[in-house]
């Protein structure tokens, strides 16, 4: 008897481990469901790390903020200061003696080409010049023998036609003329030639030569091109997010080939669009005459920023992370387990300016400047404590 009532008291005490055991496995079960998860927005600290971090409270301020924006860009020249130089019919090139960067005058000789086509074009011109003169005095007779009756309607109108379609012949080939640089009023029978000259449009430094003696070119060729210096321009490219930092009046230093010397510019024109690699254009005066500076130069600038009233933060208070600017603010405080914790909420912003240690920060719509409060010292604490969960945070 005593041997069963051993056994019965070995499984009691089998039965009670195995229970035992089964209870404590679901209370850790219990334990790990209650551990909690934070969203991916969300710093937590208790407040003895919040004091090790030197965690400080702000608001955002209004302040006066100048400064400047790095832009890059080349140097351009107005439509009106570059000239490309063709000739308007073609021909052989007879004579040239121009060499790039040879300074030239508005109306000076480029070169001289010559084409038999320009007899025949002057040739067709005299000889409707002298069928006009007579075709005018037709028509004046004709006037009058029409107004006395002696001349029918129907002849009027064929020599009125005649004459008119002359006159139109006539300025036709004056035009052609003039467009190759030919004088129709100093032409007559003496004066015929087989050449023409090219002559500069503007003044200016000549930049490329495309001819030789002999060669031919048609109108389509580009002979020359002339550039004016006295008024430079710069093309500069901004990024999208720039567009409010820049108005017209606005000061630019630049430098040219790593240069030390700065030079200036003034903004006149900012695009009125954006590409589609999200930037678009400013366009500013070069202000003084630079030896230095030509067309086609890459620059680096400096863009000065207006003093305008924006919301800004301590520098410090403004964190980048995954290429994105943000900034911390108190979010709730809470109890867990007898201890006091500080929930923090990461925000994005965009920086704008800097200046005197405070940055510009272009905040959400929907963030209430009055009411909230944002981490002005330690963020970089909170940053470190969301990039390594678990070391700050608990």
């Amino acid at each position: 008897m005593s041997k069963y009532k051993f056994i019965t008291v070995s499984f009691l005490v089998v039965l009670v481990t195995v229970l035992a055991a089964c209870g404590g496995s679901k209370k850790t079960d219990e334990e790990s469901k209650e551990v909690e998860v934070l969203p991916e927005d969300i710093v937590e600290m208790r407040f003895d790390q919040i004091k090790l971090a030197d965690i400080q409270l702000g608001k955002i301020e209004t302040r006066s903020l100048s400064g400047t924006t790095k832009v890059n860009g080349v140097v351009s020249v107005a439509p009106q200061s570059f000239a490309t130089v063709c000739a308007p019919m073609g021909g052989y090139v007879k004579r040239t003696s121009l060499l790039p960067g040879t300074l030239v005058n508005k109306g000076q000789l480029l070169a001289v080409i010559e084409n038999p086509e320009f007899i025949d074009l002057q040739q067709s011109y005299l000889e409707a010049k002298n069928k006009y003169k007579f075709a005018v005095a037709e028509h004046k007779r004709h006037s009058e023998l029409y107004e006395n009756d002696v001349y029918s309607q129907k002849s009027m109108q064929q020599n009125t036609a005649d004459y008119k379609s002359l006159k139109a012949q006539l300025n036709a080939l004056r035009q052609k003329l003039a467009l190759i640089g030919i004088n129709p009023d100093k032409l007559n029978e003496n004066t015929i030639h087989s050449s023409t000259s090219i002559v500069s449009p503007i003044t200016g430094y000549v930049k490329s030569v495309n001819v030789n003696i002999g060669k031919y070119v048609t109108p389509s060729d580009i002979m020359f091109e002339i550039v004016n210096n006295d008024k430079l321009f710069l093309e500069l490219t901004l990024f999208e997010k720039d567009a409010a930092k820049v108005k017209k009046g606005q000061k630019i230093n630049f430098l040219i080939n790593n240069e030390s010397d700065q030079h200036e510019a003034i903004v006149f024109q900012t695009g009125k669009s954006v590409s589609g690699d999200k930037t678009y254009k400013v366009y500013a005066n070069v202000m003084s005459k630079c030896k230095n500076v030509i067309p086609g130069m890459y620059v680096n600038a400096a863009i000065e920023t207006f003093g305008n009233k924006v919301t800004a933060l301590p520098s410090e208070a403004i964190v980048s992370f995954d290429d994105k600017d943000y900034i911390f603010v108190f979010d709730k405080n809470k109890q867990e387990n007898g201890k006091s914790f500080t929930e923090y909420r990461m925000i994005e912003v965009r920086k704008g300016v800097t200046d005197s240690g405070y940055t510009e920060v272009v905040l959400p719509e929907d963030f209430d400047v009055n009411t909230t409060k944002v981490v002005i010292k330690g963020a970089y604490n909170l940053l470190s404590a969301k990039k390594n969960a678990g070391e700050m945070s608990c």
